[in-house]
């Protein structure tokens, strides 16, 4: 069977993975909030470690997030709740997370 240039091309991309590396000042500085968060409250080692265990299910992990929003709203507004979990549903987005973490605790010290 052959398939249509239609078909074909609306298939073309459809596994494809985003590059990741562009990540706008607003969401930047949105995760140096929540890393000086969690450097502040020395959770440094527990963060990175569920982070780096949930990175095959972060999308999944993302979605959680909605559900604990109303307890991220404490030390969030709604507006960047939302924000984080459309942060987080993409790939690379961990990477930026564990590093700013990772340097704000180097820091730290």
């Amino acid at each position: 069977m052959f398939l249509t240039e239609g078909v074909r091309s609306a298939f073309a991309n459809a596994f494809a993975l985003d590059s990741g590396v562009d990540f706008t000042d607003e969401e930047r500085a949105l995760v140096d909030r929540l890393a000086r968060l969690v450097v502040q409250r020395r959770l440094t080692a527990p963060a990175v470690m569920a982070l780096e265990s949930a990175r095959p299910l972060s999308f999944i992990g993302s979605q959680i997030l909605v559900f604990f929003g109303p307890l991220l709203n404490v030390a969030f507004s709604k507006s960047d709740t939302d924000r984080l979990v459309h942060l987080l549903e993409r790939r690379h987005s961990l990477d930026l997370v564990i590093d700013t973490i990772h340097r704000q605790e180097e820091e730290r010290l």
